[in-house]
């Protein structure tokens, strides 16, 4: 599993013309579910997500997490962080898991890091055309990859 974590000050999806969530201050998540990943992928990266200092404590250094700073998450899937540009210009997406396997998996996260993160997290909809919009605090932008445990 790879994800794009920011943090913001807000952040929201709209569909179709319509809000469907909405964020302030917190992060902004967008996960893509790998084909070979299992469910230790998913407690790996909830338990980084919902432990990583991100924010400033009162001297100014990232020593705080979301639910220190009583922030929320908002989770969208996003299966082009598995996208190969190895050959040629268009990306290949094969490394992407299927929406048969994907969509649990998502669902599982969302679930998993409310449960973990005890704070609201809100989410997409798995599948939809969806527009995100951010605005990026910092800007911090961290990359985590659940086959890749740095």
């Amino acid at each position: 599993m790879r994800a794009v974590i920011q943090r913001v000050s807000k952040a929201s999806v709209t569909i179709a013309g319509h809000e469907h969530s909405r964020i302030d201050h917190g992060l902004l998540v967008l996960l893509g579910v790998e084909d070979c990943d299992e469910s230790v992928d998913i407690d790996w990266l909830v338990g980084k997500i919902a432990q990583m200092r991100l924010f400033a404590d009162d001297l100014g250094k990232m020593n705080r997490n979301v639910v220190d700073v009583g922030g929320s998450i908002l989770v969208v899937s996003q299966f082009t962080l598995h996208a190969s540009t190895k050959k040629g210009n268009r990306p290949s997406f094969l490394r992407a898991a299927h929406p048969q396997k994907a969509e649990p998996f998502y669902e599982q996260f969302c679930t998993q890091l409310a449960s973990v993160a005890t704070v609201s997290v809100h989410h997409g909809v798995f599948g939809a055309d969806m527009q995100v919009a951010l605005c990026n605090d910092g800007p911090v932008t961290i990359l985590l990859d659940s086959r890749d445990r740095e």
